[in-house]
C-alpha cells in the first residue's frame, strides 16, 4: 500500500473512532459482553442501555425485554434446523452482530448474535432514556401515515412514554432501526448503534416465560421459557400475568399495559 493510500486509511480509522467516542456517555459493552450462549446474553441485556445515533443526535433506552432463539432444534428461529441464508446470515456472524429484518413490508426487528451458530436475542422492549421526544415523533410518523391508509381524517392521538418502545417494531421505529442502515452492523465498533452498561437487574426482578406469537410451533418450543422481562416495567409488549401469579386488581400499581396485536408477534 503506497504511503498515500496509507495515511488515508489511518485518517478513515481515526475519524471513525473519534466519530464512535463523541457519541459514547457510558461504558460501552465489548465483544466478551455478547460472547455468551444466548439464554444467558438474554438475561444480561436486561438493563443495559441500547443506543441509536441518528444525525449526531443520541436516542436511546434500557432494555426491559428479550427473547432467546437458540438456533438448532429450536423451532421458532429462523436458524432452525442449521438453515442459513442471506437473511439471517448475522445469526451466524460473531457475537455481538446486529441482525435486522422485516416483517409486514414496513416494519423491523432488531437482533444480536450470541456465542452459538445460529443463536440471536430478539429486543422486544425499552424504556425511554435519551431522545423521548425525536423517538415519540419518528412513531407519530408512522403511524399517522398508517391511519391515512386505514382512517382518513382520524386524528392520531399523542403516545404516552411507555407506548413509544414497548414492542419490537415500535421500537425499531422510535430509534430509526432499520435493515438498510443497521444489518449486520457489529455492535463492539459501530459509531451509530451500539449498547453501554445500563442498571442492574436482579433475579428477583426478572420474570421468565414462553415466548410472544409462535403459537404455530410446536412443543416444547411454543412453552419454552425463552423469554425474559423485568417485573414491574411498564415499557414491556405484554405482561405473563399467570407466571407473575399476580391479580387483576395489581394492575393499578403500574397503570395497564395493553398486549400488541400484530407488532409484538415477531420470532427470530
Amino acid at each position: 500500500m503506497s504511503s498515500a493510500l496509507s495515511c488515508r486509511a489511518e485518517l478513515s480509522e481515526t475519524l471513525h473512532k473519534r466519530k464512535r467516542s463523541d457519541m459514547i456517555s457510558g461504558c460501552t459493552l465489548s465483544r466478551g459482553f455478547f460472547d455468551q450462549d444466548c439464554q444467558t446474553l438474554a438475561r444480561a441485556l436486561l438493563g443495559q442501555t441500547l443506543v441509536r445515533v441518528v444525525d449526531g443526535e443520541r436516542l436511546s433506552g434500557r432494555v426491559t425485554e428479550v427473547e432467546s432463539y437458540l438456533g438448532g432444534d429450536d423451532e421458532a428461529s429462523h436458524s432452525h434446523h442449521g438453515k442459513r441464508t442471506p437473511r439471517n446470515e448475522p445469526m451466524y456472524m460473531q457475537p455481538g452482530t446486529a441482525y435486522v429484518y422485516a416483517i409486514y413490508g414496513s416494519y423491523h426487528c432488531f437482533n444480536i448474535s450470541s456465542r452459538g451458530a445460529g443463536s440471536a436475542v430478539l429486543i422486544r422492549a425499552l424504556e425511554p432514556l435519551e431522545g423521548e421526544e425525536r423517538m415519540r415523533d419518528l412513531r407519530d410518523a408512522k403511524r399517522s401515515s398508517a391511519k391515512r391508509n386505514s382512517s382518513p381524517g382520524k386524528r392520531t392521538t399523542r403516545l404516552k412514554t411507555h407506548q413509544i418502545c414497548n414492542g419490537p417494531s415500535k421500537l425499531c421505529i422510535a430509534l430509526s432501526i432499520n435493515k438498510d442502515e443497521c444489518n449486520k452492523l457489529d455492535l463492539c465498533s459501530s459509531p451509530i448503534l451500539f449498547l453501554e452498561e445500563g442498571t442492574h437487574v436482579s433475579d428477583s426482578e426478572v420474570v421468565t416465560c414462553k415466548r410472544v406469537g409462535i403459537d404455530r410451533v410446536a412443543q416444547p418450543w411454543r412453552d419454552a421459557p425463552l423469554r425474559y422481562y423485568v417485573r414491574g416495567s411498564c415499557c414491556v409488549s405484554v405482561r405473563d400475568r399467570l407466571t407473575e401469579n399476580i391479580s387483576g386488581d395489581a394492575d393499578q400499581t403500574n397503570g395497564v399495559v395493553e398486549q400488541e396485536a400484530t407488532l409484538s408477534k415477531s420470532s427470530c
